[in-house]
């Protein structure tokens, strides 16, 4: 069910109340530390309701932080923020503006370990523009910086496009379960920790008809198919593009028997054994056959990035 209207101003004043936006942004020096973040991130009561990775060219840096064009540091922002990939996220939370601005601490990562040794910055920055996370310092800043990265009514027109590369790939995604729970960051983490590359990441909520089409191939095969049908479209899903020599076998692997409880019993480092918890909700999907790497890879990334979803 989605709210569309409140009956009076009162109402959507008391519900909206709870249901405060911010935009969050994981910067390029902190790839190697996304799936860490993420766990902070629901470490501190914030929902994810948006993810995307992608990346700036120095024309879309320099438009997204145009409020800072003539201060020294602009140069070199604007080169530290184009030089990789980087994850813009939308975030949910009671007062989320404030309240992430605490949970990140002070842009300054020197003076963030010295009065916020807890705080993001303080954890994973560095120095100068490498302070690992960007917030919105107001309410016009988040509605700005989110619909720059999200929005736009046509996706051809939007300036932040997806970073898949479509080669040499295979397909993960980690299920509305994990995101409920707040354990995808740590999905990530692993999958990070054990040398795979996560060259494409986002968050799709899919319809009925969608998913039927994606898991056609499983009608009549997994005994539990309606049912997996019916959780994957019961919320948000993260789909991520995996790269590795042998993607499909080497991460298929990674994440173990179908059945978590096989996979605890034969596989207990897997990703299905750490993690899942029936054959419906077993953490993670991923590509089955060599062949279908790419194809599934461009049908989240490529197919249903030319509509709205």
């Amino acid at each position: 069910m989605k709210v569309t209207d409140y009956g009076d101003v009162r109402t959507r004043q008391y519900f909206e109340s709870f249901r405060g936006r911010t935009f969050a942004m994981i910067k390029p020096d902190c790839y190697q530390n996304i799936g860490k973040i993420m766990d902070d991130i629901y470490s501190a009561g914030f929902e994810i309701a948006k993810l995307k990775m992608s990346k700036f060219t120095k024309e879309t840096a320099g438009a997204f932080y145009a409020e800072h064009q003539g201060k020294p540091f602009y140069d070199g922002l604007v080169s530290q923020m184009s030089s990789d990939v980087c994850v813009g996220l939308e975030l949910v939370s009671a007062d989320a503006v404030p309240k992430w601005r605490e949970v990140i601490g002070p842009t300054n990562c020197d003076t963030a370990r010295q009065t916020a040794p807890g705080s993001i910055r303080a954890k994973f920055g560095s120095e100068g523009p490498r302070n690992a996370v960007h917030g919105s310092d107001s309410e016009p800043s988040y509605k700005r910086e989110c619909n720059f990265f999200f929005g736009g009514e046509e996706p051809e027109k939007r300036p932040m496009k997806t970073t898949a590369v479509m080669d040499n790939c295979t397909l993960c995604i980690i299920k509305p379960h994990m995101l409920r729970e707040g354990l995808a960051g740590q999905v990530v983490d692993s999958i990070l920790e054990a040398g795979f590359e996560i060259s494409a990441m986002e968050i799709f909520n899919l319809s009925r008809p969608v998913i039927e089409e994606f898991y056609d191939v499983y009608k009549g095969v997994l005994p539990e198919y309606l049912p997996l049908i019916e959780h994957l479209t019961n919320g948000p899903m993260l789909v991520l593009e995996v790269r590795q020599n042998d993607a499909v076998a080497s991460f298929r692997d990674f994440c173990g028997p179908h059945d978590p409880e096989i996979a605890k019993h034969l596989r207990p480092n897997t990703l299905r054994a750490k993690f899942g918890h029936d054959r419906v909700k077993n953490c993670v999907h991923c590509t089955d056959m060599p062949e279908d790497g790419r194809l599934e890879v461009q049908y989240f990334f490529q197919i249903l990035q030319a509509h709205q979803f």
